[in-house]
């Protein structure tokens, strides 16, 4: 089995999905899109995993490279009917890529939160074992404000109608499954997530967001086990309904 994943900085990685692949024996090409590098041959990879970045989907001037992983997320989806895991930016991608809409948040939503998951998602197999309410990790100011065609809402809460959703195999989640212990102290030395920061939390709460999220690590560690599992029996059975 082999993943590719779409990067748009490199602070932006799958995080503790890393170690889950490794003790799969999973093997993952890393692609670094906003550093030039070329999107490979997609029909060697059994799922594309598409995570966050400072940009915005429609900023396409000023990072070209937006338009052909859109593409490539389009046919990827749609084309070769593959399973996509999308984080942040890259759940947003999936919904303008396939014909829905983003545009800018009423709000920054930065730090601890909590999503409702919707009557599709208790159902879905990406959700399996969860219950309401579901504790995540944010940071973002845009958010999808259309589903694409075929969408399903599997997850909302107040400050952001569409937390995940799914359109076939293809899967989107606004909130940071993929948390470290690293992520809040290298996310706030750029200053694009610092401004964010600030503004969401002011600065005297966002100075203390990483000893705060510290506290919720062992629990989102044990969610994005739960994620990592379901999404792996997604790509094991769409691989052998491939290839058997």
């Amino acid at each position: 089995m082999r993943f590719l994943i779409f990067q748009h900085i490199d602070i932006e990685h799958p995080g503790i999905f890393r170690e889950f692949w490794r003790d799969a024996g999973i093997a993952w090409d890393a692609v670094e899109l906003d550093a030039g590098e070329a999107i490979p041959d997609l029909e060697s990879y059994d799922a594309l995993v598409v995570m966050g970045g400072p940009m915005d989907v429609w900023q396409e001037a000023e990072h070209p490279w937006l338009v052909p992983e859109k593409a490539a997320i389009r046919r990827f989806v749609r084309e070769l009917n593959r399973p996509y895991l999308g984080i942040c930016l890259g759940h947003q991608l999936l919904a303008d890529a396939l014909g829905g809409s983003v545009g800018r948040g009423k709000t920054p939503e930065v730090g601890l939160g909590r999503v409702e998951l919707t009557a599709a998602g208790f159902a879905d197999p990406l959700f399996g074992s969860f219950s309401n309410p579901v504790e995540t990790f944010q940071w973002h100011a845009a958010e999808v404000s259309r589903l694409p065609e075929g969408g399903e809402l599997l997850a909302r809460n107040d400050a952001c109608a569409v937390q995940a959703f799914r359109v076939g195999l293809a899967y989107g989640l606004q909130y940071h499954v993929e948390i470290t212990e690293q992520t809040v102290p290298q996310w706030r030395r750029l200053p694009a997530y610092a401004a964010s920061l600030d503004t969401a939390l002011g600065p005297q709460r966002a100075a203390s967001l990483a000893q705060e999220t510290a506290a919720r690590l062992p629990a989102f560690a044990r969610a994005a086990r739960r994620i990592n599992d379901n999404f792996l029996g997604l790509v094991t059975a769409a691989r052998a309904a491939r290839v058997g």
